[in-house]
């Protein structure tokens, strides 16, 4: 089906089925392509193309207008800085979210340093930080959430306080709370964790299994963090008990205090969810990352762990398939997951790279399985390292891998 669009409304991920104009003026000299490059629409918007023709049974569509309203043929934007629009690409939020994933470390390690020395830490300094990471994961919540997962292992007590509050404000804003709440969320994950400031950095970064007394000091965390922030009157009760309780399980299995099902507040029960998903897909210095696809199935299995309903709302707001996970398409190929359908969690975007067929590499392609529906899918996770895969994060992020640390 064809659809007549002013050239302001194209968007990434529609078919073009014609130029409208002289095809001189065409800036890509081609029409019946599907549009995925941020640059050809750049492009687009930049020359004097003012219409044309979509096809939405192959692309996607707009949303519908009144079929008495004219189509606007305002000024193009520049696909850069699309105001109205809530979600970026994202590609262009990844390159945002690098550089405020290294602001957000050296703040953290701050942070800690000063708990250690027994500095009070500031309030405004720290809601500054949550705003900006509030604003990045509003634009688009897969490109902060999944870069944070590239820590590493050396990089994990302070990156891994970032990658809490980016999870609870995305799952917070998925439970449609309040955005005062939803702030809230996110202050308690980014200070869920300032108790490990008082644990010997030895115990920290141990590289084997820590022994009964060390785990015994490590398990103080939670005790020692609510402590500290107890006398500073611009920490709510809220973030002290996210603090407290992180560690407590649905089934009352967790600590410090084993609290049961409801006992547990609401912003607890999130935080514990948040903070074992990122320490399951991140590097530690005892053990190698799940995959993220991975990490989602074993927690679903952890019966009586978590609130069953809180952790549908996670797996609604991350993936079935989150962003970095190895899947293999029904079509015999492999990729990796580079981006999330929020409307249909089966159907992300996977740059394909590996042929199960031809067991041989394939040129790299995006695969939009929304838009592939009935043609091909997902079948099953796959493991990197059952395929000897190396560097499968430089092909969703395009970070080199050869960086000891993406956030210095």
């Amino acid at each position: 089906m064809l659809k007549y669009i002013a050239v302001s409304e194209l968007r990434l991920g529609m078919y073009i089925h014609e130029f409208c104009g002289s095809g001189i003026e065409h800036p890509l000299w081609k029409n019946g392509f599907f549009l995925q490059d941020l640059h050809d629409l750049q492009r687009i918007y930049d020359s004097k193309v003012l219409d044309l023709w979509i096809n939405i049974s192959r692309g996607v569509d707009i949303e519908s207008r009144s079929v008495d309203e004219p189509p606007p043929f305002a000024a193009p934007q520049s696909a850069l800085d699309q105001k109205a629009k809530v979600v970026t690409y994202f590609d262009q939020e990844v390159s945002l979210a690098l550089k405020l994933c290294a602001r957000s470390k050296a703040a953290v390690e701050k942070m800690f340093n000063d708990l250690r020395m027994g500095r009070v830490t500031e309030n405004p300094q720290v809601t500054e930080l949550v705003g900006e990471i509030f604003d990045s994961v509003s634009r688009h919540p897969d490109a902060l959430i999944s870069l944070a997962r590239l820590k590493t292992s050396d990089e994990y007590t302070y990156m891994h306080s970032v990658a809490v509050c980016a999870l609870m404000i995305a799952l917070a804003r998925e439970m449609n709370l309040s955005p005062d709440l939803v702030r809230e969320a996110g202050l308690a994950g980014l200070m869920h964790d300032v108790g490990k400031s008082m644990i010997p950095i030895a115990i920290l970064n141990k590289p084997g299994k820590l022994l009964d007394g060390e785990f015994e000091t490590m398990r103080r965390h939670p005790v020692a963090g609510a402590h500290m922030l107890q006398g500073n009157p611009h920490f709510t009760p809220q973030v002290l008990d996210v603090c407290l309780h992180h560690h407590e399980r649905f089934d009352g299995s967790g600590y410090p205090h084993k609290l049961v099902g409801s006992q547990i507040s609401l912003l607890a029960r999130m935080g514990a969810i948040c903070d074992v998903y990122d320490a399951v897909t991140s590097d530690r210095p005892y053990k190698k990352a799940w995959g993220p696809a991975d990490s989602i199935h074993r927690m679903a299995e952890w019966q009586g762990h978590f609130d069953s309903n809180i952790f549908h709302a996670f797996v609604r707001c991350v993936g079935i398939y989150p962003v970095g996970s190895l899947v293999r398409l029904e079509s015999g190929r492999i990729g990796v997951v580079s981006e999330q359908n929020k409307n249909a969690l089966l159907t992300p975007k996977v740059i394909v790279f590996f042929s199960t067929l031809s067991k041989k590499s394939i040129p790299q392609a995006i695969v939009d399985l929304a838009i592939l529906v009935g043609q091909d899918r997902i079948v099953r996770r796959e493991s990197p390292e059952r395929w000897k895969f190396k560097d499968i994060d430089q092909l969703w992020s395009g970070l080199s891998s050869v960086k000891k640390s993406h956030f210095d």
